[in-house]
């Protein structure tokens, strides 16, 4: 009972006195011009929720070198459930052709496709089987600061190795709303932060990555504007990765870049590594930029998903409303492999044009 009484003598203590109104001054306050109360501001007490002994956990340091990262596709069973067994078979590829790092449900792996229980199980089962023999780089994006905090505060509890961020897309915000965002995830872990305007509706401007720059959590940038902004960036002492295939090349060895985050590695993942690791190459650069056009002529990543249903190593499934290309781009998908080499692509079944038919898909899953 002692120690109720001496809350409450804390509280009465602590009550903030108002003076009474004084009607003397009534004529006084009719003729001051009114001003704006100072907006209150609330401090940010909600610590990071991180732990430093999460098996496998890296630096910003350890995914700065990196260079070869894969945007992972999801694949699926009939109903649209993942297909966990061909997932694995998935990064078992990348592993043993030389990726480095792997973006778990980015856009190429369909995380806009998934609820976060979804998202952060592939995390977590991504993490649990092969985090120790590749980074696993978690999208925890959002467009609602919010969510980003959550998803991210998880994928790391989940052992993650960094983040990935994108900037709120649809409902923008102002070049102080990025900063706040980013500001509000960096602290949790290492993170990349992704540009790519076409996709959001706005770029993040240099001015923005220098002020959140100063967080020894920005692992880099995903950069998708083009090589004179890598080049910026690179000059700066900036860690990017170009996230266009088609201009990669050029962006490692001719602007400074680190590495890519690719798509096409999926489907060629020795030969992008050849690209990123074995120094100039236009020839080779030549000879893949046909495959990467092909990719990329519908938004990804209905083009992947239709490549690698036809090399038959995954399922025919697409999770709605991403359908398969035409029957005429499938067939042209074929001869780039035979004009390629159906040997520097992942597996070995003949590859074959698939029917409309041959093609499920599931708008509830």
């Amino acid at each position: 009972m002692a120690i109720l009484k001496s809350y409450d003598v804390c509280f009465r203590e602590s009550t903030l006195q108002f003076p009474r109104p004084n009607r003397g001054n009534n004529y006084k306050r009719r003729h001051v011009k009114w001003r704006s109360p100072q907006a209150a501001v609330i401090p940010n007490f909600h610590l990071p929720m991180r732990s430093f002994e999460v098996k496998n956990r890296t630096s910003a340091e350890d995914i700065k070198s990196l260079r070869l990262i894969t945007a992972i596709k999801t694949p699926y069973l009939p109903d649209g459930r993942f297909d966990l067994e061909a997932y694995d078979d998935l990064v078992n590829m990348q592993i043993e052709n030389g990726a480095e790092g792997v973006i778990v449900g980015g856009t190429t792996g369909e995380g806009q496709l998934m609820s976060w229980d979804e998202h952060i199980m592939l995390i977590g089962h991504t993490v649990n089987c092969f985090g120790g023999s590749i980074k696993v780089i978690g999208n925890t994006g959002s467009n609602s600061t919010r969510e980003a905090i959550h998803a991210t505060e998880q994928g790391f509890a989940v052992g993650m190795h960094a983040a990935l961020h994108i900037n709120p897309y649809y409902g923008k915000t102002s070049l102080e709303g990025l900063v706040s965002h980013f500001d509000s995830v960096l602290p949790m872990g290492p993170t990349i932060i992704y540009n790519v305007p076409s996709r959001t509706g706005q770029d993040i401007p240099p001015h923005v990555i220098n002020t959140v720059a100063q967080s020894s959590n920005l692992a880099g940038i995903k950069e998708c504007v083009g090589n004179d902004r890598i080049e910026q960036y690179t000059n700066n002492g900036i860690v990017v990765w170009s996230g266009n295939d088609d201009q990669c090349h050029d962006a490692r060895w001719s602007h400074g870049a680190t590495g890519v985050i690719s798509v096409t590695s999926n489907l060629i993942p020795g030969l992008m590594r050849e690209l990123i690791f074995g120094g100039q190459n236009p020839s080779l650069n030549a000879k893949l930029l046909p495959l990467i056009e092909w990719l990329f002529q519908e938004p990804n990543p209905i083009g992947l998903n239709t490549a690698f249903a036809q090399l038959g190593v995954v399922r025919p499934v697409f999770r709605l409303p991403y359908v398969p290309l035409p029957l005429a781009k499938r067939v042209k998908f074929v001869n780039l492999v035979k004009e390629i080499g159906r040997e520097n692509f992942v597996r070995e079944k003949d590859v074959q044009v698939l029917d409309d038919d041959d093609f499920i898909l599931a708008g509830r899953y």
